[in-house]
């Protein structure tokens, strides 16, 4: 008799909880919901040599970049921390250069650990529903377009504004590069699991959640990636204002970690309305359901 426990509605494996379904163009990925991102790799001016003018002049540069996008879009910045492998050998012309970088060596073997990090920044961007492109349709006469061309300009409109998001911030940064589809899948793998190799992209490129899921996720008061143990830190709230590198004292300490921070866009009058849904729910309990109905249909407050 088949077995059917195995195909269980309820999610059980950790491929089941992650969004990644297939490489839909280079370095993009499709999620489940119909999001589509991409990934860059970047490296902001050295924090020893930059003064703090400096500083803030690139983060005014980036900030510009960046507010740009509105509703539908997510950006994802990440410092990932890692121990860097043991020093590399080279071969010298001479003896001289040999023996300065067999001192060098020795300087970095004596310093204890070592850490390497990088920066990525991921664009996340969910299509408006299709309802809208139906209502669209039904009240704009347009030309009939092949079946299958929705998608495909989505993915045009995605890939453009990626495109000009990369431009803007090279004249920003010193370092930043769009990952390749190899480097994409290994970046996400590292996300997952605790095992650190390459991820060569599949012939068929589909089916990534279970792919890149090569361990188990255990959860309770002692989560585990595979044998790892995880101990996740949450922010919950940043000052009003700062100075640029405040957190690279993180840089300084000898453990590796993962510094991850969202910021979902929105369109201005998508917050003005979630601004006042919220406004409209103080003092609710002083209000009569007549005051409340009547703030919902002229979008006005009541007098309390």
């Amino acid at each position: 008799m088949l077995n059917l426990s195995e195909y269980a509605a309820r999610p059980r494996l950790l491929a089941d909880y992650l969004p990644w379904a297939a490489l839909v163009a280079p370095g993009v990925v499709l999620n489940k919901d119909g999001a589509f991102q991409t990934t860059f790799r970047y490296r902001g001016p050295d924090l020893e040599s930059s003064t703090e003018p400096e500083l803030i002049a690139v983060m005014a540069r980036v900030n510009n970049a960046l507010r740009r996008f509105g509703s539908g879009w997510a950006l994802f910045f990440e410092a990932s921390r890692e121990e860097a492998g043991d020093y590399p050998s080279s071969d010298f012309p001479d003896p001289v250069s040999w023996l300065v970088d067999e001192e060098r060596g020795v300087t970095a073997e004596e310093g204890g650990a070592r850490f390497e990090s990088a920066y990525y920044l991921t664009l996340l961007w969910l299509p408006p529903p299709d309802t809208n492109a139906r209502a669209e349709k039904a009240l704009i006469e347009r030309p009939e377009r092949p079946s299958g061309a929705g998608w495909r300009d989505r993915l045009l409109v995605f890939r453009q504004q990626a495109e000009r998001t990369f431009d803007l911030l090279s004249s920003a940064l010193s370092e930043i590069a769009p990952l390749s589809d190899e480097e994409t899948l290994t970046y996400l793998h590292a996300c997952i699991s605790s095992r650190r190799h390459k991820i060569g992209a599949p012939e068929i490129p589909v089916f990534l959640d279970a792919i890149l899921a090569d361990e188990p996720f255990t959860g309770g008061l002692e989560p585990r990636i595979g044998d790892a143990h995880l101990r996740v830190l949450t922010i919950l709230g940043f000052p009003g204002s700062t100075v640029p590198g405040l957190l690279d004292e993180l840089n300084r300490q000898g453990f590796a970690y993962r510094w991850s921070t969202r910021f979902i866009a929105m369109d201005k009058a998508e917050a003005e309305k979630v601004l006042g849904r919220k406004r409209r729910h103080w003092f609710s309990k002083r209000k009569s359901v007549a005051a409340v109905l009547r703030e919902t249909m002229f979008q006005e407050p009541s007098a309390l």
